[in-house]
C-alpha cells in the first residue's frame, strides 16, 4: 500500500482534490506546482516556473500546463482540467483518473474505456526541465495521443491576457518546437522522445480562473496562449517522454534521463522520508555555486533569519552536515559583509534584522553538538566570537547593548522580528525595545561563546562573557518574568506587552537559559494551556486581546491575522525541545501523539510537506505558502530529538 495514494473517489471529487497541491523543484530556483488533478488554482502554479534574472528577481510561469488527449476510433478524450469563470470546469479530464500515487514520483493512472494510460512527472535536478513520461499500459485498438501546451510567459505575480504583442513565431527542433512569446524571455523548448507532428493552430484560451487568488482577494483571471498541438501514435506497453525546458536536449536521451531521475528520488513511503524529500526542495544553488535555503514555496526567497533557523533541521537532522557547511559558507559571507558595512554580494535577504546574527550563533551551536565542539570551534569559532564582539561594541545600526546587559532594538516603525506583518506601512505587532527572544538568544550566545573560548580559545574573553551573561540573566528575569508565571513579549520603557505569545518558549528550549527550572516549567505550562495546537504554537493566546486565528480574506484582513492567533509548526519544534529537556522520557508519549498532527499534513494540503501556517482554531486548516522551510526543519529536528530521548535511560 502506498503511503501517498488516492483512489478514484478522492480524485474525481474536486472539493477534495483541488485543495491538495503538489510541488516539484530542481534546487536551482525553478519549480513545478499544481493540484493533484493538474488544475491550476494559483497564479503561482505552472508546469514550468523558472527564474529569469535578466528580467527581475521573480519566478516566471513559462509553461502553464500540458493537456493530453487520448484518441481512439476518431473519438477524443481530453484528460486536462481548467477552471473558467462562472465555476465552469473544462474539459473535466479528472473523471478519467483511476488513482494517484506519489511514493517515488507523482503518478496518475487514467482509464478511458479500454485504454489505461500512466503519467509520471519529475523535475530535472539543477536544470530548468520538466519531464513527463506517458506509458500506454493497456489498449485494445490503435491509440493516438495529442498534447496541447498552454503558455503564459509572465511573472508569478502577474497575469497574461490576449494581446497582439505576443509572438506566434516558433521553430522546429529535435522532435518538437521552440518558441518565445516576449522579448527578454528564454526560449521554451517542448520536445518528445518520439517523432511527432506539430500542428500550428494558435489560439487564446480566455478567462482561466484561479480560485486561490479569489480567496486571497486578488485578481484571478487570465488568458493562456496555445500555439497548436503535438500528435503521435502510441502502442501498448510503449512509453513517451515529454521535455519542457529553457534549453534543447537530444531527444534520444530522454528515456534514460527520466529513469536516472527516478533512481535519484528518495521514496516517500513514510512520514520521515516525506520530510527528507521536502527538506531537499528548499535547496538552492546559484550559477556561482553559492548555496542557499529558500524560505518557502511558491513566493519566498532566501531570507537570513529563516536560513539560520531552518539550517540545522534541514541538514544536520538528516545527516547532511556537508550541506550545512555549504549554506553557512554563503551565509557567513553575507553576514560579514553586513557587519563590515559593505554591499552584499550574496542573495540573502533581510540580513539587516537585529536577531539574524544571534540566530546564526544558535545554528552553529547545533552544528557543534552534531559535529563535535572541536570541529565547531575550528570552522566557526571566529565567526561566533566576531558576532559577539560586534554586538558588544554596538556595531548593529538598530540594536544596542544597554548597561543592564539587555539588547534594545527599535521596531516601532519597521517590523524587525519574525512577526513581520505590516498594514498601512506600519507593523501589525510593533515589537520594540527589549524583545524577549532577542535577549534569550543573546544570553544563549554569550554562554555558548564563553564555553568555547574557555575550552579552546581566549580564556580572558570567556571570563568577560561570563560576567556579561550573569548581568543579562539577572536583568532578563527582572524585565520579562511577571507575577502570572509567563514572560512579557517585549518591554519598551513604560510599555509592557502582556500578550501571551509563543516567543517565550525560546529561553525554555535553548541550551543556555536565564530561567531556573521552576520558571521554565511555569512558562511551558502557559504555552501548553493557551498556545499549543495540533499544528504548533499559536502566535497569540485566545485569552489575549486582538486574537484573530483565521488567516483568510483579502490581503489586509490576512495581515492583521498573520501573527494574531495563527499556529506555526516551527514554534512547535521548539516547544517539543523544551518539553523533552524539562521532562525527558516522561513526555515522550505526549510528544509522539502531538506529532500525529504534523503527519496528517503529508496527504492533505501540499503533499509530503508542511504549509506556512495554520488557522489557530479547529479544524486548523493550512494556509499561506504551500511549503515552508522552518516548519519542515523543526519537525525534522523534533523527530531526531524524539529518537534521542527514546534511547536514553
Amino acid at each position: 500500500m502506498s503511503y501517498l495514494r488516492f483512489e478514484k473517489a478522492v480524485m474525481t471529487n474536486l472539493e477534495e482534490s483541488l485543495r491538495r497541491e503538489l510541488l516539484r523543484t530542481n534546487r536551482s530556483g525553478a519549480y513545478s506546482a499544481s493540484t493533484l488533478v493538474d488544475c491550476n488554482t494559483r497564479k503561482y502554479h505552472g508546469l514550468l516556473v523558472v527564474p529569469v534574472p535578466e528580467l527581475d528577481d521573480d519566478n516566471h510561469v513559462l509553461l502553464s500546463s500540458l493537456d493530453c488527449t487520448v484518441i481512439q476510433h476518431g473519438a477524443e478524450f481530453n484528460l486536462g482540467l481548467h477552471k473558467y469563470q462562472g465555476n465552469n470546469y473544462s474539459p473535466k479530464g479528472h473523471k478519467y483518473i483511476r488513482e494517484f500515487s506519489c511514493d517515488v514520483v507523482p503518478t496518475t493512472l487514467y482509464r478511458v474505456g479500454g485504454v489505461l494510460l500512466k503519467k509520471e512527472v519529475v523535475f530535472h535536478h539543477y536544470e530548468d526541465r520538466i519531464l513527463i513520461r506517458y506509458t500506454l499500459v493497456d489498449a485494445h485498438s490503435a491509440t493516438t495521443l495529442r498534447f496541447r501546451p498552454f503558455l503564459a510567459f509572465r511573472s508569478v505575480r502577474q497575469f497574461t491576457h490576449e494581446n497582439s504583442t505576443a509572438s506566434r513565431e516558433y521553430h522546429p527542433t529535435d522532435n518538437g518546437i521552440k518558441t518565445c512569446m516576449y522579448a527578454g524571455y528564454p526560449d521554451l523548448y517542448m520536445q518528445f522522445s518520439k517523432k511527432n507532428e506539430f500542428v500550428f493552430q494558435p489560439d487564446w484560451y480566455r478567462g482561466v480562473e484561479y480560485p486561490k487568488e479569489q480567496e486571497r482577494g486578488y485578481a484571478s483571471n487570465e488568458d493562456l496562449y496555445v500555439p497548436g498541438y503535438f500528435e503521435m501514435s502510441i502502442k501498448k506497453g510503449e512509453s513517451i517522454v515529454f521535455s519542457g525546458s529553457t534549453s534543447a536536449i537530444k531527444t534520444s536521451t530522454l528515456k534514460a534521463l527520466f529513469d536516472k531521475e527516478v533512481e535519484q528520488r528518495v521514496p516517500r513511503d513514510n512520514f520521515y522520508h516525506c520530510l527528507v524529500t521536502a527538506a531537499h526542495q528548499f535547496h538552492n544553488r546559484k550559477a556561482n555555486d553559492d548555496r542557499y535555503l529558500l524560505a518557502g514555496y511558491p513566493w519566498f526567497k532566501a531570507r537570513a533569519r529563516d536560513t539560520f533557523i531552518a539550517l540545522p533541521g534541514l541538514t544536520l537532522a538528516i545527516g547532511e552536515q556537508d550541506y550545512f557547511e555549504l549554506v553557512m559558507k554563503t551565509a557567513e559571507k553575507g553576514l560579514r559583509e553586513f557587519m563590515d558595512d559593505k554591499p552584499l554580494s550574496v542573495k540573502l535577504y533581510e540580513v539587516e534584522h537585529p536577531d539574524v546574527p544571534l540566530w546564526a550563533i544558535w545554528a552553529i551551536q547545533q552544528y557543534a553538538k552534531e559535529a563535535g565542539r572541536e570541529q565547531g570551534y575550528k570552522k566557526y569559532g571566529k565567526l561566533v566570537k566576531d558576532i559577539v564582539k560586534y554586538i558588544l561594541t554596538d556595531g548593529h545600526p538598530n540594536m544596542r547593548l544597554d548597561d543592564n546587559g539587555l539588547l534594545y532594538a527599535n521596531g516601532r516603525d519597521k517590523a524587525i522580528t519574525w512577526m513581520n506583518s505590516t498594514a498601512n506601512g506600519k507593523p501589525v505587532v510593533p515589537r520594540s525595545g527589549y524583545i524577549v527572544e532577542f535577549n534569550a538568544l543573546w544570553y544563549n550566545a554569550l554562554k555558548f561563546c564563553a564555553s568555547l573560548e574557555a575550552e579552546m580559545g581566549d580564556k580572558k574573553f570567556a571570563e568577560k562573557l561570563e560576567k556579561q551573561a550573569e548581568l543579562c540573566k539577572t536583568s532578563f528575569v527582572d524585565t520579562f518574568m511577571n507575577e502570572y508565571g509567563y514572560l512579557l513579549d517585549y518591554v519598551d520603557g513604560t510599555m509592557m506587552d502582556w500578550s501571551v505569545r509563543p516567543n517565550m518558549i525560546f529561553p525554555v528550549a535553548f541550551d543556555y537559559s536565564p530561567l531556573n527550572q521552576d520558571q521554565k516549567k511555569s512558562v511551558l505550562d502557559i504555552c501548553t494551556r493557551e498556545l499549543l495546537t495540533p499544528k504548533g504554537l499559536r502566535s497569540l493566546s485566545p485569552k489575549s486581546g486582538g486574537y484573530n486565528p483565521m488567516y483568510v480574506g483579502p490581503q489586509t484582513q490576512r495581515d492583521y491575522a498573520y501573527h494574531q492567533g495563527t499556529a506555526w509548526p516551527w514554534l512547535g519544534g521548539f516547544y517539543i525541545e523544551a518539553s523533552l529537556k524539562l521532562f525527558k522520557r516522561t513526555r515522550l508519549s505526549f510528544i509522539e501523539r502531538h506529532m500525529v498532527g504534523y503527519e496528517e499534513e503529508m496527504d492533505y494540503h501540499a503533499l509530503g510537506t508542511i504549509s506556512e501556517l495554520f488557522d489557530g482554531n479547529p479544524p486548523f486548516n493550512g494556509r499561506g505558502a504551500m511549503a515552508f522551510a522552518m516548519n519542515v526543519a523543526e519537525i525534522l529536528r523534533a523527530v531526531k530529538l524524539l529518537e534521542k530521548y527514546s534511547y536514553q535511560k
